[in-house]
C-alpha cells in the first residue's frame, strides 16, 4: 500500500508481507575424518656407537664416514701383541700338564701292577700281611685321585686358551647390523678399549626409519595401529612417502601436552635419511559422529557463538562451540542441537531471537 502526504512519500506493508525471508539447510550428523598437518622427524631404526671390547691399538680402519656394510663385516682391526704371548704362555701351560699326564699314567701302571702281585701272592697264607695289600690298595686310590686332579686341570688350562683365543677375536671389530657408517672417530695408532673414552665408529641403520611424531592430546583418540600415513619432505618437492604407525608412546609430555608416536619407514633407495624434518598429513578420526552445518550458519558476537534455528516460524539462537572444519562444513557441538534441525545457512545477529522468520 502506498501513501503519500504532503511532505513524505511512505510506503507501508502488512507484518507478514515485511518479514525477511532466509534460506535453511538441515543440520547434518556424520563421522569427521580430517588430517592436520604436524612435524616429524626422522630417527635410525638402529643406531650403535661401536667401542672395542678388549684393549689395543688401532691397526686399520675398513670403512669411513657414509660407507655401506652388511652385518658382519669387517669394520676395524686392533692389535695386542701381549695378547699372543698370553695364548702362547696358556698353550704351553696344557701341554706342561699333559705331560704330567702321561707320567702320573705311567706311575698308576706301575701302583696298580704292584697291588696285584701282592694280591695274588696274598692267596698263599702267612706270605704277604694283610695290612700291606690294604695299604697297595689305597695306594692305587690316591694315585688315580691325583690322576683326576691333574686331568681337570688340563680342561682349566684348556679353556683359559679358548677365552683368550676369543678375547683375540675381538680385536676384528664387525658390523652388528646393515647400515651406514654416520661418523668416524679412530684412525691408525689410536689406543683403544674399555678404559679409554671415545667410539671407534657410528653405524646407523638406514634401510627403515623410524618417523616419530608429536600427535597432540586432541587428536590422540583417532591412533590406530598398522595405518599407513602420507608424508613429504622439502628434499623432494612434490613426492609423498608412506610410513606405517607401529609403536605408540602411551604417555603424554606434560610440557607439550602430545603423545610420541613411532612410524616404520621403508627407506626404499635410501633418499630419506635420519635427522630430516618432514611434514606429516596426520588422519585425524572422531569415534562418535558430529554434528556439521556450513561455515556462514555460524554467529560469533561479544557475548555468544550460536546458529538461528528455525522452530514453529521463529528464529531461536542455539549456542554452539565451534569445532574443526570438515570439506565445506564445520563441526560443531551443542547439546540444544540435533541432526535433521533447521538453521538459517547465512545467519546474523541482525536476524533476533524470538524474532519471526518466513523461510523461502
Amino acid at each position: 500500500m502506498i501513501r503519500v502526504s504532503k511532505y513524505l512519500l511512505v510506503l507501508t506493508c502488512s507484518a507478514a508481507a515485511c518479514l525477511a525471508q532466509v534460506e535453511t539447510v538441515a543440520v547434518q550428523s556424520d563421522k569427521v575424518s580430517r588430517t592436520v598437518k604436524l612435524p616429524g622427524e626422522f630417527l635410525p631404526f638402529q643406531t650403535v656407537d661401536l667401542h672395542a671390547k678388549v684393549a689395543g691399538f688401532v691397526e686399520s680402519v675398513k670403512v669411513d664416514r657414509g660407507s655401506m656394510v652388511k652385518r658382519g663385516d669387517l669394520l676395524v682391526t686392533l692389535t695386542a701383541p701381549e695378547m699372543r704371548a698370553q695364548i702362547l704362555e696358556a698353550e704351553a701351560k696344557v701341554k706342561t700338564q699333559e705331560a704330567h699326564l702321561l707320567e702320573q699314567d705311567a706311575k698308576i701302571a706301575g701302583v696298580v701292577s704292584t697291588y696285584e702281585r701282592l694280591k695274588a701272592a696274598s692267596a698263599t697264607p702267612g706270605a704277604i700281611a694283610g695290612n700291606e695289600l690294604i695299604q697297595a690298595e689305597k695306594v692305587v686310590d690316591a694315585t688315580k685321585a691325583t690322576r683326576g686332579v691333574m686331568e681337570a686341570g688340563i680342561k682349566a688350562a684348556q679353556a683359559s686358551v679358548a677365552a683368550i683365543r676369543e678375547l683375540e677375536s675381538y680385536l676384528q671389530v664387525t658390523a652388528p647390523f646393515e647400515g651406514a657408517i654416520t661418523e668416524r672417530f679412530a684412525h691408525p695408532g689410536a689406543l683403544a678399549g674399555p678404559g679409554t673414552p671415545g667410539a671407534l665408529l657410528r653405524l646407523e641403520q638406514i634401510s627403515r626409519l623410524r618417523l616419530v611424531v608429536a600427535v597432540p592430546e586432541a587428536e590422540v583418540a583417532g591412533l590406530v595401529r598398522n595405518a599407513k600415513v602420507p608424508f613429504t619432505v622439502p628434499a623432494y618437492p612434490g613426492q609423498t612417502f608412506h610410513g606405517t604407525v607401529a609403536r605408540v608412546g602411551r604417555a603424554m609430555d606434560a610440557k607439550t601436552r602430545t603423545m610420541p608416536v613411532e612410524l616404520d619407514v621403508v627407506n626404499t633407495g635410501g633418499k630419506l635419511s635420519p635427522g630430516m624434518y618432514p611434514e606429516v598429513q596426520w588422519p585425524v578420526k572422531t569415534g562418535q559422529a558430529s554434528l556439521l552445518v556450513p561455515p556462514a550458519a555460524v554467529v560469533t558476537n561479544t557475548a555468544r557463538t550460536f546458529v538461528v534455528r528455525v522452530r514453529n516460524g521463529k528464529g531461536e539462537w542455539v549456542t554452539v562451540k565451534k569445532g574443526k572444519a570438515a570439506g565445506d562444513l564445520i563441526e560443531v557441538m551443542s547439546a540444544d542441537l540435533a541432526a535433521g534441525d533447521r538453521i538459517v545457512k547465512a545467519a546474523s545477529d541482525e536476524i533476533r531471537d524470538g524474532a519471526p522468520i518466513k523461510v523461502k
